[in-house]
């Protein structure tokens, strides 16, 4: 084998500062790990939501995903009749299997942080895709999300866009 030669994934570690962060449908999203840094395994995104915040309905067809909520709570709502309903705090891990509708909200006065973790990798095209680079690492200004932008990267990266959040 030649020297230098690299098979797979090298060691390495994501600081707060050089990761990509980006304003994506009103949440801040940080790329801890990508396709690049692991090998396409996994993909990690810190999750930042205001109080109140929700994603839409949706079902990602290429992965599955899980959730390690850090601070605050979420109601997940899962299922093709949006029929399960759970919550989750801190140090709390949901699981989320690919081809399984979904979606989440933000409950209580905290903001949520969590952690999203998604296997294979390719999420974080979506995050990229469906937002812009963030100025701040902090939750971006209150505003309607562009709902047709969303619904393009989406289909990109192999999610459908169900629709708002069922209550």
């Amino acid at each position: 084998m030649a020297t230098g030669a690299t098979l797979g994934p090298t060691a390495s570690v994501a600081t707060e500062t050089d990761c990509p962060a980006y304003w994506t449908a009103g949440a801040l999203m940080i790329v801890k790990a990508d396709a690049e840094t692991t090998d396409g395994a996994y993909a990690l995104v810190d999750h930042l939501a205001a109080p109140g915040w929700e994603s839409p309905y949706h079902v990602h067809h290429g992965e599955d995903e899980v959730f390690h909520v850090v601070s605050g709570e979420i109601e997940c709502v899962a299922g093709d009749d949006a029929d399960e309903r759970f919550r989750a705090g801190p140090n709390d891990t949901v699981f989320l299997p690919r081809d399984v509708p979904h979606g989440f909200r933000v409950v209580g006065d905290e903001p949520c942080r969590m952690l999203i973790q998604v296997t294979p990798a390719g999420f974080e095209g979506f995050v990229a895709g469906a937002g812009q680079p963030a100025e701040r690492l902090e939750t971006p200004p209150p505003a309607e999300p562009d709902v047709s932008a969303l619904t393009a990267a989406a289909a990109e990266y192999g999610l459908d866009i169900l629709g708002p959040l069922p209550e």
